[in-house]
């Protein structure tokens, strides 16, 4: 009996990190449901990145700040991390390095969609 509650704790403490909270979540918007943020700001790609790469410089990310991850943070699945231009990790969905907007003030604001034909919200 001790064996089986030994094996099922440490079954149940390897499976939490399986089951790790994304980074994100969608957000209702009058675009639809986007990738947000967990204060709700929706989150963008910049097309000028590569894959893994963010190529949004210290100019650029004063109005496009980067979804930086905290300390600690692992990669899982399509979540992965890379580095700002400062040297600072920040989460990357799918390989694209992901970004808010200065311009959105509540949760669901989309202002920064296509804005110079290169920033996506992130669907």
């Amino acid at each position: 009996m001790r064996t089986m509650l030994i094996a099922m704790g440490i079954f149940a403490a390897t499976s939490l990190s399986a089951f790790a909270a994304e980074p994100a979540k969608m957000v209702d918007t009058k675009m639809g449901k986007v990738l947000a943020t967990e204060e709700g700001m929706t989150l963008y790609t910049f097309d000028k990145d590569q894959d893994g790469k963010s190529n949004c410089d210290e100019k650029c990310l004063k109005n496009w700040p980067a979804f930086h991850a905290s300390q600690g943070a692992k990669p899982e699945g399509e979540w992965t991390l890379v580095k700002d231009s400062a040297g600072k990790d920040m989460w990357a969905y799918k390989g694209k390095p992901l970004y808010t907007f200065v311009k959105d003030k509540k949760e669901g604001d989309t202002t920064g969609d296509n804005v110079g034909g290169v920033w996506h919200v992130v669907k």
